[in-house]
């Protein structure tokens, strides 16, 4: 049983075979589909899109019981970060971006939601200017939309490139290569927030319903399916809990860490010695799956899960397996690379003030991709 099914969700996101054919892909494989620049033929280009999920709920819902905008602020870190940090997977440099802003006029004010976001992608911008990554914004589009959205939606498109030599694609990931993960909760050197859950942008529909109480969806109908029984739990946003260190929203509206400068710096210092790097979004601890071919990919050295995840779990009583599915479960970055620059990798990773850790390793699979994670919630394997 998956309880993110029930709910309409897949991960695994059956269906999305019947584009490849269409997709050019120089590289199957990797973690991004790369093209050849038609002008250039040593340069590959990255076009690469993906949007806050239906975190901008969560946010939608403290703006109401609150009056506060700055809660929607965040959601231009959750959807820029989507996209930086999965461009730099591939190891593309990231140009430039737009942005697509959705929402439901009669429910939201314009003002208050464009202002906000414009300071959260000005911010952003910043942040990553001065760790070495210099985007540009490229404007994009905002949609009034009430009768087809019930709150709203934010995305990104960016656009990337890189010299196709210098791509890390995942084909040479080989046995004996050793996993390396970053936290996604904590504090990183660069970041202005004092406390980060590490949620990120994934799971928050089996997040949301499982932590917030019926009583939302009875007054503002339109963060909930009508006929779904959802929002089961038994917190409201402001509840703060001591396992947290925060309170239940702040904990869900944590802003996705933005890791495309220690990527930077990680592939600057060994270059080649990554042989993959992984963004775990949708998908959680298994998106590693989709890099690389015959590779068994072995985690068992994951550290323990953030208190978010636990809460989860256990309001929820998810079963652990789907957990480590759903939820990036407190790593929300990993390198794949080679045992002699283990030291430097983490050195490196360790200097921008992140916990890093190596969490496993690459092994040699009898037919496609899988993996295997033990921990002390149990074994779990996937294929």
């Amino acid at each position: 049983m998956s309880r993110y099914r029930d709910l309409g969700v897949d991960v695994r996101k059956p269906g999305i075979d019947c584009f490849k054919e269409a997709v050019e892909n120089l590289y199957p494989g990797a973690f991004c589909v790369v093209q050849r620049d038609p002008d250039d033929p040593e340069t590959g280009l990255v076009t690469h899109t993906d949007s806050a999920g239906s975190k901008p709920i969560q946010a939608y819902l403290h703006y109401r019981e609150t009056g506060d905008p700055s809660w929607f602020r965040g959601l231009a870190q959750d959807a820029l970060a989507m996209n930086v940090n999965d461009l730099l997977c591939v190891g593309a440099y990231p140009v430039t971006f737009v942005d697509y802003v959705a929402f439901n006029t009669l429910e939201i004010d314009r003002l208050h939601l464009l202002s906000a976001l414009a300071d959260g992608f000005a911010g952003c911008l910043d942040t990553l200017k001065a760790e070495g990554v210099d985007l540009m914004f490229a404007g994009g589009e905002t949609a009034d939309l009430p009768d087809l959205l019930r709150t709203l939606d934010v995305c990104v498109t960016i656009f990337g490139r890189a010299k196709l030599s210098e791509f890390v694609t995942g084909e040479s990931i080989q046995q004996g290569d050793v996993i390396i993960g970053l936290r996604s909760g904590g504090t990183v050197r660069y970041e202005e927030e004092e406390v980060n859950s590490g949620i990120m942008s994934n799971g928050h529909t089996l997040a949301r319903t499982t932590l917030m109480k019926p009583g939302y969806v009875e007054k503002y109908p339109e963060i909930s399916h009508p006929s779904r029984g959802r929002y089961r739990g038994r917190f409201s946003h402001d509840d703060f809990l001591e396992e947290l260190g925060m309170t239940v929203g702040e904990a869900l509206l944590s802003p996705t860490r933005l890791y495309a400068p220690i990527a930077k710096a990680v592939l600057d210092e060994v270059g080649e010695d990554v042989h993959g790097m992984v963004h775990n979004t949708g998908g959680g601890q298994t998106k590693c799956m989709r890099l690389g071919s015959g590779v068994r990919y072995v985690k068992n050295g994951l550290p323990e899960p953030d208190p978010v995840f636990k809460l989860i779990q256990r309001e929820g009583r998810v079963e652990w397996r789907e957990m480590y599915q759903d939820f990036n479960m407190g790593v929300g970055y990993e390198f794949m690379v080679e045992p002699e620059s283990t030291e430097d990798v983490l050195s490196i990773c360790e200097g921008y003030g992140i916990d890093a850790m190596v969490i496993g390793r690459c092994e040699k699979a009898k037919e496609g991709n899988n993996l295997d994670i033990t921990s002390e919630y149990g074994r779990f394997r996937y294929s």
